[in-house]
């Protein structure tokens, strides 16, 4: 028979598991604000360092009592709330390491604009207004790849070509203007669903086309990276293709 204590440890390390994608996947389907999630997020992390804390002694006295059955719930419990916060861990570390920039775009000076999307990004999104300085420099440091990509393809292809790409990502397309060879998209994030806007723009260059890609998020002072991993892997996309 198990002991209160083990099965306490197994019920928290179970508690973290289930409140942390939770409180995310919440958010995103609306449940809860993603300030609630973000609470949740919290919570769970928390929890999982309660598991921890209490799991590694509780480890050792299983053992030295030989309790066989409360070893096996222990380290169930360990386990789990470990596994979270190497998770969290990972996730935490990812934020602190990336700039403190919510937009990045391959041309500082010229960025791509957004028409369509102006009216649904909402009263309380980050400004567009770009620092073409401060980005520039930072895109240098963390993103030296980020720079208008050229295409041997005419305007019209590469367009077709960049809508084909963005519909592939699973981004939602809001707008494409060919006069302006433009295209307005929105993607979100899995966890919290935060909407970010891109924009792809094509002109025309000496034998072929060249593409610029614009991506910001609507909320947040630093967008951990998203935003650059996302342009990087539509110029990934054009370039194999």
């Amino acid at each position: 028979m198990t002991s209160w204590w083990s099965k306490s440890i197994l019920a928290v390390g179970i508690a973290a598991v289930v409140v942390v994608p939770l409180g995310a996947l919440g958010a995103r389907f609306e449940l809860w604000d993603y300030v609630v999630g973000f609470a949740l997020f919290q919570l769970g992390g928390l929890l999982g360092l309660i598991g921890v804390g209490c799991g590694i002694p509780g480890i050792v006295v299983a053992r030295r009592r030989l309790h066989g059955r409360d070893l096996w719930v222990v380290a169930s419990g360990l386990a789990a709330s470990f596994a979270l916060v190497v998770f969290l861990g990972m996730h935490l570390l990812r934020a602190v390491s990336a700039p403190p920039i919510y937009q990045v775009s391959t041309n500082t000076e010229d960025p791509p604009q957004y028409n369509v999307i102006v009216a649904l990004r909402g009263e309380n999104s980050n400004s567009l207004e770009l620092d073409a300085a401060m980005v520039e420099t930072i895109q240098e440091e963390h993103y030296p790849w980020m720079e208008p990509f050229f295409m041997r393809a005419t305007p019209t292809e590469a367009l077709a070509k960049a809508l084909e790409v963005l519909e592939a990502m699973g981004m939602e397309v809001v707008a494409t203007h060919s006069e302006d060879g433009l295209i307005e998209a929105v993607d979100s994030t899995f966890w919290f669903a935060f909407k970010d806007d891109v924009a792809v723009r094509i002109r025309e260059f000496p034998g072929g086309s060249v593409v610029d890609v614009r991506s910001a998020s609507r909320v947040g002072i630093s967008d951990v990276g998203t935003n650059a991993k996302r342009a990087k892997e539509v110029l990934r996309r054009l370039k194999r293709d």
